[in-house]
């Protein structure tokens, strides 16, 4: 008996790396996954449909049960394509896991509006898109009358939110909206029987590999029968446990790389000053410095 025993799942980017370990971990857990993978370059150019249909092949030769998705998550239809597959060739969604995400870095002062557009439609867009659709088929089964015990685990990450990274304003924004958006959809879909947590991942992918001043980090080779800190198979369990139906966690935003899970917090007072009447621009200029 598996913990995700009969539940229905979707996860975005799941064609390679930590999404795959996500796609894969899910179905050996027992759930119907719809593995969803543009399969494009790393900046997002391009297409191909093998990532997708290789990780559903695997997991169906494991004797799990998959489909492959190719459709592009930061189109609204495209979304609303994904989120039917699922309720189309499984029956339902209990899960969805939102990993797809491509880099364009640059510095801002060299920062081109295509390059800021399409990380903030993928990463961002790409979140929302399909968590929108979902949503509505959640709050639709609700007012039903039909029970719903529906889990939702974004992706952010380190750039943007506890570690902001130079080079990543596009990544970094996107990413911080990400958390954003989870923590209001804990709000918001409370109601209809859907969580929502978010994690930040370290492990080593394409995309760190890719990042200056990471990829000498991310490369180093472990030594066989030796824990890989970095491996991206070390993030899926967590993703697991938040997609369990008994699982109570909601609006949680979790670090997890290797042996390690953090809780982290986001925006806190740190400090504060008062007045009694009006602000003076002096008195800010000592108070404040």
């Amino acid at each position: 008996m598996g913990t995700l025993d009969g539940r229905i799942a979707i996860v975005t980017g799941a064609g390679r790396g930590i999404g795959r370990e996500h796609a894969l971990l899910l179905a050996a857990e027992g759930a119907k996954v719809v593995v969803n993978d543009l399969g494009g370059a790393n900046d997002g150019s391009g297409s191909d449909a093998g990532p997708a249909q290789e990780v559903a092949d695997e997991i169906v030769a494991a004797g799990g049960e998959a489909a492959a998705n190719t459709d592009d998550v930061s189109s609204w239809s495209g979304a609303q394509n994904l989120v039917q597959q699922a309720i189309d060739t499984f029956g339902g969604l209990d899960i969805l896991v939102n990993n797809a995400g491509i880099l364009r870095d640059a510095f801002i002062p060299n920062l081109e509006e295509s390059q800021w557009d399409a990380v903030l439609a993928v990463v961002l867009k790409g979140t929302a898109a399909p968590l929108h659709h979902a949503a509505a088929y959640w709050k639709a089964q609700s007012k039903a009358g039909k029970t719903v015990q529906a889990s939702v685990v974004n992706t952010a990450s380190a750039s943007g939110t506890f570690m902001p990274n130079a080079g990543q304003a596009n990544y970094g924004a996107a990413k911080a909206g990400v958390a954003a958006l989870t923590l209001v959809a804990a709000d918001e879909l409370d109601r209809y029987g859907v969580r929502a947590n978010v994690i930040a991942p370290i492990a080593r992918t394409r995309l760190t590999l890719a990042t200056p001043g990471m990829g000498a980090i991310f490369a180093d080779e472990v030594a066989d029968g030796e824990f890989d800190a970095f491996a991206p198979s070390n993030i899926s369990p967590l993703v697991a446990r938040l997609a369990a139906a008994d699982c109570p966690l909601t609006g949680k935003f979790f670090a997890v790389q290797g042996g390690v899970i953090q809780e982290m917090a986001g925006w806190h007072e740190v400090s504060m000053i008062e007045s009694e009447g009006p602000w003076e621009i002096a008195d800010l200029a000592e108070r404040l410095g």
